[in-house]
């Protein structure tokens, strides 16, 4: 028997909010990042050994890597990032239920590793879910998530 006080109406995520939420989750996981680099090597001037575009670049894979997991670990066990969680934003499948393991790790993927791109094409071949190419591939969605109620909106009543 389905739950007469649960709404099947889906609110879907603005680009906007969803930028918001990502620029928030940037911030945060930058920050810790720059916080272990400064730690370890003592300065923010620091190389790895050798030359060439992928050496001397090479500190993209693992920063993606980092931010791969972030997301995954927490879409996956919760739905929501920080980011999200501050902007009542959720990840869910195209249903609003939780979204799979697969799912996660394919939308992350996406805006870990394929960001700018996966931000163009999605716009240019956006549908009425807001996906973006990772989305479609993950079939994942963000939504907008209802707010909790507050103390102040509940009224007592005795039996």
């Amino acid at each position: 028997m389905s739950d007469p006080n649960q709404s099947s109406k889906i609110v879907i995520a603005k680009w906007t909010d969803r930028f918001v939420a990502w620029l928030i989750d940037f911030i945060i996981v930058s920050v810790i990042l720059t916080s272990i680099i400064f730690a370890h090597y003592g300065t923010m001037d620091y190389e790895f050994e050798g030359e060439g575009f992928w050496i001397e670049n090479s500190q993209f894979l693992p920063t993606s890597g980092i931010f791969f997991m972030y997301w995954v670990i927490l879409e996956y066990k919760t739905g929501q990032t920080i980011g999200k969680k501050i902007l009542n934003l959720k990840v869910t499948n195209v249903s609003g239920g939780k979204a799979s393991l697969k799912g996660i790790a394919i939308s992350s993927f996406g805006k870990s590793f394929l960001l700018p791109l996966d931000m163009i094409l999605g716009w240019i071949l956006t549908n009425e879910k807001r996906q973006r190419i990772f989305n479609k591939l993950g079939d994942t969605i963000v939504i907008k998530v209802k707010e909790s109620i507050r103390e102040q909106d509940i009224t007592y009543t005795k039996d």
